[in-house]
C-alpha cells in the first residue's frame, strides 16, 4: 500500500506536461534605443487542452500576456489572464494578435542575443513550468528579406 502511494506521488511530481507542449519559433523584437517594452512571439502546440497562464524572463522585470483586437476602427491592446492552447492545434503568438509584452529590460539587447523564457502551462488542474529560449531579431528596414537578396543573385 505504501509503495503505491510513493509511486503515485512520484508520477504526480514528474514533469509530464512539459513534454506535451512544444515551443517553436520563439523570438523577441530588438528594442529601439531607449525602448523599455518589447514584444515576444512564439508558436505553442499542446498535445492536450491547456492554457498558457504566465510568462517570465530573468532578462526582464515583468512579462505579460497580451492580445491585440480591432474595436471598431481602433486597434486595442490589452492584457489577458490566459491564452488557450486547444489540443493538437498550434497557437501562434505574433505581431498584431496574441503576444508577450516584456517590460523593464535588465540589459541592452541586440539582434542574435538569446533570452530565456519561463512559461507556466495549466492543464487538467495542474500547472507546469516550461523553459524556452527566444532569439532577439532586428526589425530594421535596412535588412532586406532573404528572398529579395536571392532574387537579385546572378
Amino acid at each position: 500500500m505504501r509503495m503505491s502511494a510513493l509511486l503515485v506521488a512520484a508520477l504526480l511530481a514528474s514533469p509530464v506536461l512539459a513534454a506535451d507542449v512544444k515551443v517553436e519559433n520563439a523570438w523577441i523584437r530588438e528594442p529601439a534605443p531607449g525602448q523599455a517594452v518589447v514584444g515576444g512571439y512564439l508558436d505553442l502546440t499542446s498535445a492536450r487542452d491547456a492554457s498558457l497562464i504566465q510568462a517570465a524572463s530573468p532578462a526582464f522585470g515583468k512579462v505579460e500576456l497580451h492580445e491585440m483586437k480591432m474595436q471598431g476602427d481602433v486597434m486595442q491592446m490589452r492584457e489577458v489572464k490566459a491564452i488557450d492552447l486547444p489540443s493538437g492545434k498550434t497557437v501562434k503568438l505574433g505581431p498584431g494578435g496574441l503576444h508577450l509584452m516584456l517590460f523593464q529590460s535588465k540589459r541592452p539587447l541586440k539582434a542574435g542575443d538569446k533570452v530565456p523564457l519561463a512559461l507556466t502551462i495549466k492543464s487538467g488542474g495542474k500547472t507546469e513550468r516550461l523553459d524556452a529560449t527566444a532569439e532577439v531579431r532586428s526589425m530594421t528596414p535596412s535588412m532586406p528579406p532573404p528572398a529579395h537578396s536571392r532574387a537579385h543573385a546572378h
